[in-house]
């Protein structure tokens, strides 16, 4: 895991490489406009900071029913997603995205270390030859519930289960006890919603495409409150990223 940051000189300084920004490092209370974006992720804190993010069309799909989803958003959001990957200390997808879109979960776009792959699994349903599971590339963590072989040079983690659902909060416990600060939930859309729902969620980067899709899987599935007075309004700071739109969602 990466070194405990000493500075938070430094912690700006990998941030602008990392996201683009001005080469130069400004006064400390004036780091550019990406570092608004990006800034909140790397607040020093006591537990691990946990940062979700999903793209979906207007109508509020992140997939079609046959689960294409390549690419609703377009290539900034797609270099905004390898940014975060690249200030994570750890990347989370559940089982389902893995084997819908065999993702590899490195850095491939920009300039920065790829994050320890964190593989929710807990039925051990997974082939061993997708993509993330090439430790070439990156370390990766199998998270289960059931013991079962791992592919060659995956670590596992074995974690209690409901209905074979791991819990949200034993994940991100189970992560910081490793030294991860920083945790990108990438998806699925499931995984997101489990993670919010269980109150995991420091923040959430919705992007939001133009682009109608009329049916298919929802950006998110679970209940978050019984009535819309309770629904939770984040504080919600909106920008372009290309054609899309980033609501970036303060949740905790």
């Amino acid at each position: 895991m990466r070194d405990s940051v000493g500075a938070v000189f430094d912690e700006w300084s990998a941030l602008l490489r990392v996201a683009g920004g001005r080469s130069v490092l400004p006064d400390r209370g004036d780091v550019g406009p990406l570092t608004a974006r990006y800034a909140p992720f790397l607040r020093p804190m006591d537990r691990p900071v946990v940062l979700a993010h999903l793209a979906q069309s207007l109508d509020g799909r992140i997939a079609l029913p046959c689960g294409q989803s390549q690419w609703i958003s377009g290539q900034e959001d797609l270099v905004h997603t390898h940014r975060l990957r690249a200030l994570a200390d750890a990347v989370v997808v559940g089982a389902h995205t893995v084997e819908r879109d065999d993702p590899q979960l490195t850095t491939r776009l920009v300039t920065g270390p790829n994050p320890l792959r964190v593989v929710l699994d807990p039925r051990r349903r997974l082939r061993p030859d997708h993509q993330v599971f090439d430790t070439a590339a990156a370390p990766t963590l199998l998270v289960g519930a059931v013991e079962a072989p791992a592919p060659d040079g995956v670590e596992t983690l074995l974690l209690p289960a409901t209905d074979g659902v791991l819990d949200p909060a034993s994940i991100v416990a189970a992560l910081g006890a490793r030294g991860v600060r920083r945790i990108l939930v990438e998806g699925g859309g499931i995984t997101v919603s489990r993670f919010l729902a269980a109150g995991c969620v420091d923040r959430l980067h919705l992007v939001v495409a133009p682009v109608l899709m009329g049916h298919g899987r929802p950006a998110l599935d679970v209940p978050l409150a019984s009535a819309l007075a309770d629904c939770p309004r984040p504080p919600t700071r909106v920008e372009a990223l290309g054609e899309d739109w980033l609501f970036d969602c303060e949740l905790r």
